[in-house]
């Protein structure tokens, strides 16, 4: 099955902290990170008086089901020191998994497709690099990324080796 993850963060470290749970996450049982794409610096979003964000989307091959994706991206980040506080606010790392195969759910613990991530840019365009023609609400994710707002999102590599070693 293949799964879309989301990354970001921006405390600390971001892409030095990104690249080490795209690490993880490929040596975590049952998933392999297939393609990376490119970084992005982007303006905070939902709470704005904090630091700027870094973004990227992998994909990811995995015998996990949703759930238990969703727990390894949990335990990931807690690996890596997040804490959650304030909704939308600062954070050292956050995974989210956006898509997973066909499958939907908008169960209270875990929704998939990710909600409102049509409406972000930090999440539709790296996601359009790596799965341009995947659906979600009828539309591709190419024609998501057409609509969405991108002032002030920057890219910050040339291409999805940037989290590996030499990248």
């Amino acid at each position: 099955m293949i799964a879309a993850i989301g990354l970001g963060g921006n405390l600390g470290d971001p892409p030095a902290t990104m690249a080490r749970a795209l690490h993880l996450v490929d040596a975590w049982p049952g998933i392999r990170v297939r393609t990376v794409s490119r970084l992005y610096r982007t303006p905070p979003w939902g709470k704005t008086d904090q630091h700027w964000f870094h973004n990227a989307c992998a994909l990811v091959e995995t015998g996990l089901d949703p759930h238990r994706l969703l727990e390894a991206c949990l335990e990931i980040e807690h690996r890596l020191d997040r804490v959650r506080l304030d909704r939308w606010g600062p954070r050292t790392i956050d995974l989210d998994v956006l898509l997973h195969g066909d499958f939907s759910s908008d169960h209270a613990d875990l929704i998939v497709p990710h909600p409102r991530m049509t409406e972000r840019a930090f999440v539709m365009l790296p996601l359009a690099e790596i799965a341009p023609d995947a659906v979600v609400n009828l539309h591709s994710i190419a024609d998501w990324a057409d609509l969405v707002d991108s002032n002030g999102i920057e890219t910050l590599s040339a291409d999805g080796d940037w989290w590996l070693p030499g990248g």
